[in-house]
């Protein structure tokens, strides 16, 4: 398989890989467990995912581990390129001195910008992983020091993946893996070696698990979780069922994957009969992720513009009062103490700061509590920061906060949702909370914030969250924060939400105060001017019996004086009082039509002259219909109803009534016609208004389903709404650690050295010894080669790969190369002859089989050892060894065999002089020539002797030698010069044999 990689700026547009992908991290001592876990893996399965290494590696050495891990495994193994497209059954190990991030399915790989020293490449993958591959995102963390990796399984657990952890025994580092283990978030905690079978099983169980779950109907088990939020709320005390429930599915159903339990009932029954995990499941549930001054950009806009704000009014010593909702394990919490602190000394005043931190989860709780986090935060927190507010321990490892910041923070564990809040609060943080819970929760918190902030009080959200459908009860300051201030709301808005929490209010006798349905009446007022206060304004601009302030739907906020006449409560649920519903018979058309004109026209509507029906008579009412313009808001759509009775009409003079009498009596005969053509437009006058009421009531049948259709469509952009937020919150995670913890893996880097130094060493031997090598394959093609064997056979680095029998060799006379080499191959017998070159140098050529360490034949082993020089000595002790001859010659002979240089100096004595003269071999070695000869005879010697020298030949002559005792013998003599190589005398041999006629 090729992998190739591809270009980043098109990653977008790669479809997701749908297998799951196992990103696996480690430091020291991870060699070996790499080495345990791929032996582990079964070898007649494909596993069917990928894997993805990263560890802590020198910068500035080039890693071997994807050589030693092809050992280990069948699976093809890649060091990553960058863009590399990850596939299936493929291992990928992180280059050195380099970032890796997940992305569409691409390994991208990144500078480092955190210092040597400061690095968590782990983490920083992990998080990009779990970004990107959500559920199929698995997390494993191998031996190693320091606690890298443990932020990224959170994130990778936020987005339902599984994590794995080597156990603490069999770990030879366990600082990572420990880290891991306390956060309580591991999944398994295997040996290496025991991980892959575990791995394929969960693999299995839950990729089948999302099978079934794309084709069943969405939360078709509803009986079954109603029953898990029981056994929750029973061992925990909180209540889940408010919670997202695609959030809650996603947890259970991988919880059920590392069980291999299949159906939610079973797990029902597990969840019964295991409190740990019941245990395990809330702890799921609540995975926290948060930093330091997380999202620098919203603690900017929070320190220059809310903090200096809320002290702003206030003189010193007065109290400021903060409620971090949802702290998970104090960092925000401690983030804001110390810009409050920050700004005290600043203003060089001093206040009494109440900081509440709360969340539901006891360990997050604890740790908050503790106030000791890892020295990794000195990349959130700027070096100022860390030496005024955190001390560091004595061994490096944690930082532990001031005590001037601990003191302003109480932390305690609080339900958002069912426990009291805090009141009377200048600033509220709540920040990624409303992601995770439904519609229900959310607008039960944004209400009950609203009422816990003082006038004017701050409210912080998530930068993927909002307050919704209640934008009436805050102004919005920066948008992009999420920074919100608190409006002060009308009374009677919104209380059905808040339920206990706030105070219920009444009006007085003559008021009568309606709860306004959530989500019609958004409005507001400046000040502390009532709505009673703002109807009795408008009233006294007219003389009215009755008003009634309402909204643009009718909903009615106020009643003023008696209104019964006119109104009467409609049937059904008592709810929402709506004016139009309430209306009598022969007010409800005009009053419709009139609320809908003044609405559209913001101007006064009047219909004078309207019969309503009051107790069995009719009533004529003047009916007016006008704008309300509340001071410092803008459209705030209220209106004032106004229904006053019309005064009686003057009876009619005599005169016209005694013409009518005489009109009527003159007109008698016709009154019969008159009284039916009366009958029959009443008829019509009735079926027209029965139309009418129909056409009315069908208008608001067709209102209420378009509201409904409105608040269901509300309702599916804010789950879209929530679920795009889900996917920006690995983002955020991912922003808030980016540096790495170079701890260099020591077990790895030693055997990498010794490795290095072992190649090294081996290079500098085959170099030093001059032994030329060269390494062939079955197809005789060259593998590698040594220096020396160069100058043997015409090799440059590119013949690599090419077959010997191409290759020109200096060999002289020596053709049988490719064929000896078969041979060997095919008799696996070495082979060795002695080989020269056409400069003269002697080898010896020994030809053997290539064996692995598992004894597997891969080829051949040609060598050349240099012999020139022992063939050369060779030669010498041949000469040697005829000289050797010629010596015993001399020796064993019975002549005297002499050696004498020009000068006469005796240079050689051989056992025959001994016995002759009867000189010692040592005493004739000191003598001179002319010694051993009577002085009358010196002169004729020594022209023999000149002669000699002359190198002219003479033959045998008679002379006579003086013996040691003083005798005078007569010997034969053979004189012969001896020349050097340059054809020069440089001595004269003498053969002297006794004559035997000699005589004393």
């Amino acid at each position: 398989m090729d992998i190739e990689p591809i270009d980043s700026s098109s990653a977008s547009d790669l479809p997701a890989p749908n297998f799951p992908v196992v990103g696996v991290g480690a430091s020291a001592g991870g060699l070996a467990a790499f080495e345990a876990f791929f032996t582990g893996m079964p070898e007649l399965v494909e596993p069917g995912m990928a894997f993805v290494l990263v560890q802590h590696l020198a910068p500035d050495h080039k890693s071997i581990l994807a050589d030693i891990l092809r050992r280990c495994t069948k699976m093809q193994v890649f060091e990553v390129e960058d863009g590399m497209l990850v596939q299936q059954n493929c291992v990928y190990i992180i280059p050195p001195d380099r970032d890796m991030a997940f992305l569409n399915g691409t390994l991208q790989l990144l500078e480092p910008s955190a210092p040597r020293g400061l690095r968590l490449p782990i983490d920083f993958f992990f998080r990009s992983l779990a970004q990107d591959h959500r559920s199929l995102a698995i997390g494993i963390i191998l031996s190693g020091t320091g606690n890298d990796g443990t932020q990224g399984i959170r994130a990778i657990k936020a987005e339902g993946g599984m994590v794995m952890v080597q156990s603490i025994e069999s770990c030879d580092f366990d600082g990572m893996p420990r880290s891991v283990i306390n956060t309580g978030l591991a999944d398994y905690e295997l040996a290496p070696k025991e991980m892959p079978a575990q791995l394929l099983t969960y693999t299995k169980h839950s990729l089948g698990r999302l099978a079934k779950s794309s084709s069943r109907p969405v939360f078709n088990e509803e009986s079954a979780m109603k029953k898990v939020f029981v056994l929750l709320r029973a061992q925990t005390g909180h209540d889940f069922s408010l919670y997202k429930p695609s959030t809650i599915h996603r947890r259970i159903d991988r919880r059920m994957a590392v069980h291999q339990i299949d159906g939610l009932e079973n797990y029902v029954k597990y969840l019964q009969q295991s409190p740990t995990e019941v245990e395990t499941l809330f702890r799921e549930l609540l995975i926290g992720v948060t930093n330091f001054f997380r999202d620098p950009e919203v603690f900017h806009v929070l320190e220059s513009q809310v903090i200096p704000k809320i002290f702003a009014d206030k003189s010193p010593g007065s109290v400021i009062r903060v409620w971090v909702s949802g702290c998970s394990t104090g960092e925000e919490a401690y983030s804001i103490a110390i810009l409050l602190l920050e700004h005290m000394e600043a203003l060089k005043a001093n206040f009494t700061v109440q900081l509440f931190a709360t969340g539901i989860d006891s360990r997050s709780i604890a740790a908050a509590r503790a106030g000791v986090y890892p020295a990794s935060i000195a990349s959130d927190v700027t070096p100022e920061r860390l030496a005024r507010f955190f001390t560091l321990e004595a061994d490096g490892s944690v930082y532990r906060i001031h005590k001037t910041a601990r003191d302003l923070i109480v932390f305690s564990e609080q339900d958002v949702l069912k426990d009291p809040p805090f009141s009377k609060l200048d600033l509220i943080t709540c920040r990624n909370l409303l992601i995770y819970m439904g519609l229900q929760a959310q607008k039960r918190l944004v209400p009950l914030f609203h009422y816990a902030l003082k006038p004017d009080g701050f409210l912080l959200l998530g930068t993927s969250e909002g307050v919704g459908e209640f934008d009436n009860l805050f102004n919005v300051l920066d948008r992009k924060a999420k920074l919100y201030r608190r409006k002060e709301h009308m009374h009677g808005l919104h209380r059905m939400s808040m339920g206990r929490f706030m105070p219920h209010q009444t009006g007085t006798a003559e008021a009568v105060q309606f709860p306004a349905k959530q989500g019609v009446a958004k409005l507001s007022t400046t000040g502390t001017k009532s709505l009673r206060e703002i109807t009795e304004q408008a009233l006294l601009d007219q003389v009215i019996a009755a008003g009634i302030l309402v909204n643009h739907h009718g909903d009615i906020l106020y009643l003023h004086g008696r209104s019964g006449m006119f109104l009467e409560p409609s049937p059904g649920e008592s709810g929402i009082n709506n004016v139009l519903k309430m209306a009598r018979q022969g007010l409800r058309h005009e009053l419709t039509s009139s609320l809908h004109k003044a609405a559209g026209t913001r101007t006064t509507i009047s219909c004078p002259g309207i019969s309503v029906k009051t107790n069995g008579h009719f009533t004529t009412v003047n009916l007016t219909v006008r704008p309300v313009n509340t001071p410092g808001v803008a459209d705030s759509s209220l209106f004032l109803v106004i229904l006053e009775e019309a005064p009686l009409t003057a009876p009619a003079s005599l005169p016209e009534v005694a013409a009518n009498n005489q009109a009527a009596t003159s007109n008698e005969n016709s009154s019969f016609t008159t009284d039916a053509l009366i009958a029959s437009l009443r008829a019509e006058l009735r079926s027209k208004e029965e139309y009418l009421q129909c056409t009315i009531e069908e208008l608001e049948s067709s209102s209420e389903e378009l509201k409904s259709s409105n608040e269901e469509m509300q309702a599916v952009n804010e789950e879209l709404q929530s679920t795009n937020e889900e996917m920006e919150t690995s983002k955020e995670e991912l922003q808030s650690v980016n540096e790495e913890l170079a701890t260099v893996n020591t077990e790895l880097q030693t055997k990498v050295n010794d490795l290095s130094r072992a190649n090294n060493d081996m290079n500098n031997l085959l170099a030093g010894t001059g032994i030329g090598t060269v390494f062939v394959d079955h197809q005789l093609r060259i593998m590698r080669f040594t220096p020396a064997a160069s100058s043997i056979i015409n090799l440059i680095l590119s013949d690599v790969g090419r077959p010997v029998a191409h290759i020109v060799s200096n060999l002289a006379g020596y053709t049988n190369l490719v064929h000896d080499v078969k041979r060997v191959l095919d008799t696996l017998v070495a082979q060795e002859t002695e080989v020269q070159t056409i400069d003269g140098k002697n080898y010896t050529m020994r030809i053997q089989p290539y064996r692995t360490k598992e004894n597997v034949i891969e080829g051949a082993v040609i060598s050349f050892v240099d012999i020139t020089d022992i063939v050369k000595t060779r030669n010498a002790l041949l000469k040697a060894n005829d000289l050797l001859r010629l010596a015993v010659v001399v020796r064993d002979a019975q002549d005297a065999i002499t050696v004498q240089d020009l000068e006469g100096e005796i240079i050689a004595w051989n056992p025959g002089a001994v016995r002759l003269y009867g000189w010692s071999e040592a005493e004739a070695l000191e003598m001179n020539v002319r010694s051993r000869i009577p002085e009358s005879l010196h002169e004729t010697e020594l022209a023999m002797i000149v002669k000699l020298s002359r190198a002219e030949l003479m033959d045998s002559y008679t002379a006579k030698r003086l013996t040691k005792s003083g005798q005078c013998l007569e010997v034969s003599v053979t004189s012969t010069a001896l020349m050097n190589e340059s054809g020069k005398v440089y001595a004269i041999a003498t053969t002297e044999r006794a004559r035997r006629n000699e005589t004393s």
